[in-house]
């Protein structure tokens, strides 16, 4: 029965994982692949580390893997957030509207005459 429990939380993980992947590959902006693959990869170590502490028992692996599973908790959205500000610093603006390109193109402009009001490089 644990076998079957760890293979579950094993292929949930990996679920997860596969899926912050693809929103890396697929998601229009830094923004939005941060977001997608901040919040999928830590449910996908998550659901990895469980699946392994089932297999390993209870020993010292186990308090090795949820020590891994602490720092990966607490260090994913941190390193994101960190990301996501200096992509703000450094002028990168959210992609508004991704499928409509007139939408997008506006959007870029008043982002550009937004900067050079406030004194900003575009």
């Amino acid at each position: 029965m644990i076998d079957i429990l760890s293979w579950v939380f094993l292929l949930g993980g990996a679920f997860f994982l596969v899926s912050a992947g693809i929103g890396l590959l697929r998601l229009p902006d830094v923004f939005t692949r941060l977001h997608g693959a901040g919040m999928a990869d830590t449910m996908g170590v998550a659901l990895t580390t469980i699946g392994l502490m089932l297999q390993a028992g209870l020993s010292l692996v186990t308090l090795k893997l949820l020590l891994i599973w602490l720092f990966i908790w607490f260090t994913s959205p941190v390193a994101g957030h960190s990301v996501a500000r200096s992509a703000l610093v450094g002028g990168e603006r959210p992609v508004l509207h991704p499928r409509d390109p007139q939408a997008a193109a506006a959007a870029a402009a008043s982002a550009r005459q937004g900067d050079a009001v406030e004194g900003r490089a575009p």
